[in-house]
């Protein structure tokens, strides 16, 4: 919950965007915990960006990754 405070966004969209982006990989703890590390709160960030500011859709976020990377996609944040 503190991750999806800190994005914006509801804790089921943050488990919806891990489905389709396969960057977004935050660490299991016990119980199926999930722990977003800072580095994947940036990127989350730039996602919720990406589609609810700039009008990208998660295709677009996907391309966006595939030809730039995830520093430029984090940039965007």
């Amino acid at each position: 919950s503190e991750a999806a405070e800190a994005v914006g966004a509801p804790q089921h969209v943050l488990r919806f965007w891990e489905t389709k982006f396969a960057f977004v990989t935050p660490v299991k703890r016990a119980g199926g915990r999930r722990f977003y590390r800072p580095q994947d709160v940036v990127v989350l960030k730039a996602i919720r960006k990406l589609l609810h500011e700039d009008g990208l859709t998660i295709k677009g976020v996907q391309k966006l990754y595939k030809e730039q990377g995830l520093a430029a996609l984090a940039a965007h944040g």
